[in-house]
């Protein structure tokens, strides 16, 4: 029998704000800038957006977030000219963090913050349509992924701050695909990778304010390598050829990439504040996806999958305006270049060049609680030609987040 490779691609969601499967869904004040808050230090976010702005944060607080995104995508096979739907549910990456500090101006610790954070950057539900035209490459994917960054920030002096976070990495990853092998009652084998992964990084920044209108920001999160030590794959085929495909143990790994963004803050005046982030992506570590099974037959063997990704950028301009002591409006936009090269466009991560528009509200209902809200939106269109999938066609997606946050100061 023709030897069968399995392909499945592990931690590639097709989620919002997505660059390659990168998600920028950790502040909600921060999300209806279009994720601009590396120069702009406003809340306990800044955990995640620039440990170094932490020590200037004036009050202790706790804030718990949650989006929820709704994604609709559509494959036309540019051969059959069919048109694939997706049926994904709505995803909900949440968000948490804790800052706190001393208030004791005569206190050893008055320069220090200590925070923690916990997020998910990368997560999805993505569910195609029975039988579409990709089955052989993906129909189900569910991956969950949480992030805990214990942090530590020192107010160097009034002008520059310093901080940075040990980063854990933990997630479960569930995908499946049909497989080319026809069983007695018409119907096509499958197979179904589960398995959970963890690896280790760091978050580091520096905040610098040269003046009290203008802030810089600038920041690097480390790669994670997150690895799968003993996942499960279970294949379902026709009894004729069940000895070929063994269920059994498997491992494999993803590096997520290193980030380093400069960003600026500037206070038009006491009503007007802009912000600007520049992000570089190291997505060129993504070179080849590998699969070891502990059991490998003639049929079913080991795997690496080319994917060849390219380093990229991301651009991001927000601003909001003070309304009153309890309202704050929000906008923004972000250009992201895609990492995927013509070609290498896969249904995971039917990625492409393309800007999101985001707004968000901010509301104080008392003085100690604060309400976040925002709006993005996304759509992108890819045509490519994957040979090594046969799938030739056009991706279109939709994508709304609603996210909604609630901050407490003490």
């Amino acid at each position: 029998m023709k030897r069968l490779y399995i392909g499945l691609i592990i931690f590639l969601p097709h989620f919002i704000h997505a660059q390659g499967f990168q998600v920028n869904l950790q502040g909600q004040k921060q999300q209806g800038m279009a994720g601009a808050g590396t120069g702009l230090i406003q809340d306990a976010a800044a955990v995640f957006f620039n440990p170094g702005g932490v020590s200037f944060l004036k009050e202790n607080s706790a804030t718990v977030g949650v989006t929820a995104t709704i994604a609709n995508g559509t494959f036309l096979d540019a051969d059959s000219h069919t048109l694939n739907h997706t049926n994904s549910p709505v995803a909900t990456p949440f968000t948490g963090y804790v800052v706190w500090g001393v208030k004791d101006s005569t206190s050893k610790l008055k320069n220090f913050k200590f925070g923690l954070g916990v997020y998910t950057p990368f997560g999805s539900i993505a569910s195609w349509e029975n039988g579409w035209t990709g089955r052989f490459a993906l129909t189900y994917l569910s991956l969950q992924s949480i992030f805990i960054q214990p942090t530590v920030s020192y107010k160097v002096c009034e002008k520059l701050g310093i901080g940075a976070g040990f980063v854990y990495a933990t997630g479960n990853v569930e995908l499946k695909q049909d497989l080319p092998l026809l069983g007695v009652n018409g119907n096509y084998g499958s197979a179904d990778l589960k398995g959970s992964a963890n690896g280790y990084g760091f978050n580091a920044g520096i905040y610098y304010k040269p003046t009290d209108k203008l802030s810089v920001g600038l920041t690097y999160r480390s790669q994670v390598n997150m690895s799968v030590s003993n996942g499960t794959a279970t294949f379902t085929v026709p009894a004729s050829v069940a000895s070929n495909f063994p269920s059994g143990p498997f491992t494999s790994s993803l590096p997520l990439p290193q980030v380093a963004t400069l960003g600026f803050g500037y206070l038009v005046n006491s009503k007007l504040a802009l912000a600007f982030d520049a992000n570089f992506i190291g997505w060129k570590c993504l070179d080849t996806l590998a699969f070891t099974y502990k059991t490998t037959t003639a049929t079913l063997q080991d795997t690496k999958l080319p994917r060849d990704y390219q380093n990229t950028f991301a651009f991001r301009l927000g601003a909001q305006y003070k309304l009153n002591d309890q309202f704050t409006v929000r906008a923004g936009a972000a250009l992201s270049l895609t990492p995927i090269k013509d070609g290498y466009v896969t249904p995971e991560v039917p990625d492409a060049n393309k800007v999101n528009l985001a707004c968000g509200l901010g509301y104080r209902p008392m003085k100690n609680l604060i309400l976040d809200a925002s709006y993005t939106f996304e759509n992108l269109t890819r045509t490519d030609n994957n040979i090594a999938l046969q799938l030739n066609g056009t991706y279109k997606t939709y994508i709304s987040a609603i996210g909604l946050s609630v901050i407490y100061q003490f």
